[in-house]
C-alpha cells in the first residue's frame, strides 16, 4: 500500500512553494523599478549637465558683449557661500557662538552652505574672526556631497552611499538621486533649506600645508578667516 505524506508535510510545501513564487515576483518587480529609476536619474543628470554648461556659456558670452563694447560686466550676485569654522570653542564671546550653533558649525574644520540673504550676511559678519567663508563653484560642491556628504536619517549620521538614502528623505520634493541634490544646493532650488537640513554639516580636514601663519588675521590681511570669495574653493580642495 501506497504511504501518504502527512497533511503537515503537505502544508509546509505548498506554503514554501507560495512564498518562493512571491519572492520571485517581489525580486522581479523590484528589478523593474530600479531599472526604471536609473533611466530617469541617467536623464535628469543629462538634463543638469546641458543647464549647467548653458550657464557657464551665458557667463563667458556675456563677459565678452562687454568687453567689445568697451563696458565691465558685472555678474549676478552669489546666492551660496560654503562656511568653514576655523576656530575651537574657547574664548568666543556669546553672540558670535550662539551664531555659530545656528549655522550648525559647533567643531573646528566643520563646514556648511548656506544661502546668502540680508540675515545671512549679517550673521556672517559677526562670526567673521572664527570662519572662513566664500562663494563655492560646482566643482567644489559635487566633491563635497560625492566624498564627505552624510545624511540626517532619524537624526543619525547617515553615508550617502545609496540613492535609496536620499529617497527616502526627500523623495517627497522630487529629489531622489545624488545628482538632484547637488543641483537643489547648487542652483539654491525652492527645496534648498530641507536639502540642506538633510545634509549633515561637513567635518573637514586640516588642509594640505597648513593654514597661514597669522591663521586668525582676516584673508585680505595675509590670514586665513572672514571672505574670500571664490578663493574658497582652493581652501575645500586642500581640506577635503
Amino acid at each position: 500500500d501506497k504511504v501518504l505524506a502527512p497533511e503537515t508535510l503537505l502544508k509546509q510545501r505548498k506554503n514554501a512553494q507560495k512564498s518562493a513564487a512571491d519572492k520571485a515576483a517581489e525580486k522581479l518587480a523590484t528589478k523593474k523599478a530600479n531599472r526604471q529609476k536609473r533611466q530617469v536619474i541617467f536623464k535628469r543628470a543629462e538634463q543638469y549637465v546641458k543647464e549647467y554648461r548653458q550657464l557657464e556659456r551665458s557667463e563667458i558670452r556675456l563677459r565678452r558683449q562687454a568687453k567689445q563694447t568697451g563696458d565691465f560686466y558685472v555678474p549676478a550676485q552669489p546666492k551660496l557661500a560654503f562656511v568653514i569654522r576655523t576656530k575651537g570653542v574657547n574664548k568666543i564671546a556669546p553672540k558670535p557662538r550662539k551664531v555659530l550653533q545656528l549655522l550648525r558649525l559647533l567643531q573646528i574644520n566643520n563646514g556648511v552652505f548656506i544661502r546668502l540673504t540680508y540675515a545671512t550676511t549679517q550673521m556672517l559678519q559677526i562670526i567673521t574672526p572664527y570662519a572662513a567663508w566664500g562663494t563655492p563653484n560646482l566643482k567644489t560642491v559635487k566633491e563635497l556631497i560625492y566624498k564627505r556628504g552624510y545624511g540626517k536619517v532619524n537624526k543619525q549620521r547617515i553615508p550617502i552611499s545609496d540613492n535609496r538614502v536620499i529617497e527616502e528623505s526627500l523623495g517627497k520634493y522630487g529629489i531622489i538621486c545624488i545628482e538632484d541634490l547637488v543641483h537643489e544646493i547648487f542652483t539654491v532650488g525652492p527645496n534648498f533649506k530641507v536639502a540642506n537640513n538633510f545634509l549633515w554639516p561637513f567635518k573637514l580636514s586640516n588642509p594640505t600645508g597648513g593654514w597661514a601663519r597669522r591663521k586668525f588675521r582676516h584673508f585680505i590681511e595675509g590670514g586665513d578667516v572672514g571672505c574670500r570669495d571664490d578663493k574658497i574653493n582652493a581652501l575645500v580642495r586642500r581640506m577635503n
